[in-house]
């Protein structure tokens, strides 16, 4: 598919637990939306690229329809799911097969119709007779024949593509929406420089994760509100900064092991760990507030644990009253904790008012370029050798260690590989002054480095 061609946009949209979540990653090819037996799990809607045969179409998941008002959660998820059915060219309307037509399905049947989107009804979970009397009572919302399908077995599919068939786009439509913007990376240029940077932003619930993704996309795309844990899912959403396409994934609170007590919690901390694990460069975000808690270091040391570039950001900032002393006890706690990474950029700023927010993506950009870095062999072994004069290896049993030889292996993050007469005897207070000394000369401040030992001589050297 080129670029100028346009994608069909479905929108998933149901009461909750009918099978919407399940249906979004079956259509995708992987797992990306959590599914569980608790109602009401998806509240920000999740958008993914998905495929049925050779059709080729873009889908949201959204939050179970309930009728809600003013300012409560269940309002703001309504909000985002309206969105999704405003933007979507058709929509697939699920109910479940099993329980068959309840009163909320045909009053949201009826809030479908009246707004002219193209509706799709599905009913899912009709495997097996139980659901043949549901696929029936389908008939009498006025949608048309339902699809009878099993978002969790893959039966059906077929008939929900000939259904999607006429709503394709024709190979003369263009893209214009911002939605579907040209020039748009696929996910296999992931790895190179030139595709999407992968940001994660993580944090302990209520930091305002959430709200900083909003503020930087501006636009109030994800659900926010004064409660924690309102993010569930890791969502992930393309956007450009200054020509650099940003794949930004918002994640779940995370909280120490001891206090994660619901499977639902535990799934969301399992997403946002992938996402870190995914990520390119990692914004962990600390309520300023707060400060620098022993969960920020935990979070900050499975970040450097996973070689992944990092910006502190301290949010909040505008209700801190000793700023001074807030900052300094975050850089000697980082400094005393979090040595691995030394140097690590620290970005105040306020989500909420946008005060300094756009200091946060020049220092990401700056973090990962440093992450990309790659050193020339011989400016590596030159700036080796000085160090080994300033500061020779010990003494091992009575003779001297030796790094013979170094060269980087690989970049994101530097790693480099050094060959040593006693390579098991180099200890790691050693490796830890060569780190440093890599950080200081050439400015890879902030950046997990990776130093390993190998026994062997040089290979450039003459026999």
């Amino acid at each position: 598919m080129t670029d100028s061609e346009r994608l069909l946009v479905a929108a998933i949209v149901g009461r909750p637990n009918v099978g919407k979540s399940t249906l979004f990653n079956r259509l995708a090819g992987r797992r990306i939306a959590i599914v569980a037996d608790t109602p009401g799990v998806t509240r920000d809607r999740q958008e993914a690229m998905a495929s049925l045969g050779e059709l080729q179409f873009r889908i949201f998941d959204t939050a179970g329809l309930e009728e809600a008002a003013g300012e409560t959660t269940e309002a703001r998820m309504r909000a985002q799911t309206d969105r999704a059915v405003r933007d979507a060219d058709v929509v697939l309307f699920l109910i479940d097969a099993r329980a068959g037509v309840t009163p909320l399905d045909a009053h949201f049947a009826q809030a479908l119709r009246a707004t002219r989107k193209p509706v799709i009804l599905l009913a899912n979970k009709a495997e097996g007779r139980a659901g043949e009397a549901g696929v029936l009572d389908a008939y009498a919302l006025g949608l048309g024949e339902p699809v009878a399908l099993s978002a969790e077995h893959g039966d059906g599919l077929v008939d929900l593509l000939e259904a999607l068939r006429p709503h394709a786009p024709s190979e003369t439509e263009t893209v214009e929406s911002e939605a579907f913007p040209e020039g748009m990376p696929d996910d296999g240029d992931a790895a190179l420089p030139a595709g999407p940077l992968q940001l994660a932003v993580v944090g302990r619930p209520n930091a305002g994760k959430s709200t900083l993704v909003n503020r930087l996309l501006g636009d109030e795309r994800l659900l926010t509100g004064p409660e924690p844990g309102l993010t569930r899912d890791a969502i992930s959403i393309d956007w450009q900064y200054e020509g650099q396409w940003i794949r930004l994934v918002d994640t779940a609170g995370m909280r120490r092991k001891a206090r994660i007590e619901a499977d639902l919690e535990r799934l969301s901390v399992r997403d946002s760990l992938e996402a870190v694990r995914m990520a390119q460069v990692v914004v962990l975000l600390v309520d300023g507030e707060r400060g620098l808690d022993r969960q920020d270091l935990t979070i900050a040391a499975h970040v450097a644990e996973e070689g992944r570039a990092m910006v502190l950001a301290i949010n909040k900032w505008d209700s801190v009253t000793d700023r001074a002393r807030r900052l300094k006890e975050v850089e000697e706690r980082l400094e005393t904790s979090l040595a691995q990474v030394r140097g690590i950029p620290i970005v105040t700023l306020s989500a909420l008012t946008g005060r300094h927010v756009d200091r946060l993506l020049p220092a990401v950009m700056q973090q990962y370029a440093r992450w990309n870095c790659r050193l020339p062999t011989a400016q590596f072994n030159r700036w080796l050798a000085e160090m080994q004069e300033q500061h020779p290896p010990p003494l091992v049993s009575g003779r001297r260690l030796r790094i013979r030889y170094g060269t980087q292996v690989k970049a994101r993050p530097p790693t480099f590989a050094l060959f040593v007469n006693k390579a098991d005897d180099l200890p790691e207070s050693y490796l830890r002054y060569l780190a440093n000394g890599l950080r200081q000369t050439f400015d890879l401040t902030g950046v997990p480095l990776r130093l390993m030992t190998r026994k062997g001589k040089n290979p450039y050297a003459p026999d």
